[in-house]
């Protein structure tokens, strides 16, 4: 299984972001059902085309965010989207869904045919846009033991962007990693201070050397402007 999980992506990839328009019951969804699985699966095919090696679906466009717990039409139409661009592609497919809801990107993600998840608030507390988000990882990988997800590759961030990191200050980002890697993460995720903010060279670096040669992978998660030597295991 670990095996699985390691291979998921590439040494070095370039993995393409799917913003999920508004899903139903959210305060800006004004499509259907299948007009959002068409304009996803469209974007998808899109980026496979472009050279990426992977896709994210993320439900971007679902704000206000929930914290950690989204209701059951979220997780059925992310499972929809997901079970289409599968279908539509044929590179690895990821599942991110705001804010925190963990779990229910597992289960999307099993029940989709994606290969991992990019999990918030998986190790440490932080102040996030909704609110306090305290650590989820033990939870989370035992819930991906009962679902049998155990392929399904988690990736963690790792000191993330729109929140504050004043409550774990004195733990260092690299820190942070080690801890994520102690608890059985499959990567981390390195982002600067918000969507499209190029993430510190410093903080990749110190990450990406904190980390035991091989171990995990080290991914950059909302902008690159970075060496590109330093995107690897």
């Amino acid at each position: 299984m670990m095996a699985s999980r390691a291979s998921v992506l590439p040494p070095k990839a370039l993995v393409g972001m799917v913003h999920v328009h508004a899903l139903p019951g959210t305060p800006h969804n004004n499509k259907t059902v299948q007009q959002i699985i068409d304009i996803a699966v469209s974007e998808s095919v899109a980026l496979e085309r472009a050279g990426f090696d992977a896709i994210i679906l993320e439900n971007m466009h679902d704000t206000p965010y929930l914290n950690r717990e989204v209701g059951p039409e979220i997780v059925a139409c992310m499972t929809a989207v997901c079970a289409a661009v599968h279908h539509a592609v044929h590179i690895p497919i990821g599942i991110q869904v705001l804010a925190g809801a963990n779990r229910a990107a597992l289960a999307v993600a099993q029940a989709g045919g994606a290969s991992f998840c990019r999990c918030e608030g998986f190790v440490f507390a932080h102040v996030a846009d909704e609110g306090m988000m305290n650590s989820d990882a033990g939870m989370l990988l035992r819930y991906r033991r009962q679902i049998g997800a155990d392929n399904i590759a988690i990736y963690a961030d790792i000191k993330k962007k729109h929140s504050a990191h004043a409550i774990t200050a004195d733990v260092s980002i690299a820190e942070t990693a080690k801890a994520a890697h102690f608890f059985n993460a499959d990567g981390v995720i390195v982002t600067g201070v918000a969507t499209g903010d190029p993430c510190s060279v410093d903080d990749v670096r110190n990450t990406s050397q904190a980390l035991p040669q091989g171990a995990m992978k080290t991914l950059v998660g909302s902008g690159l402007c970075i060496p590109l030597k330093w995107m690897v295991p």
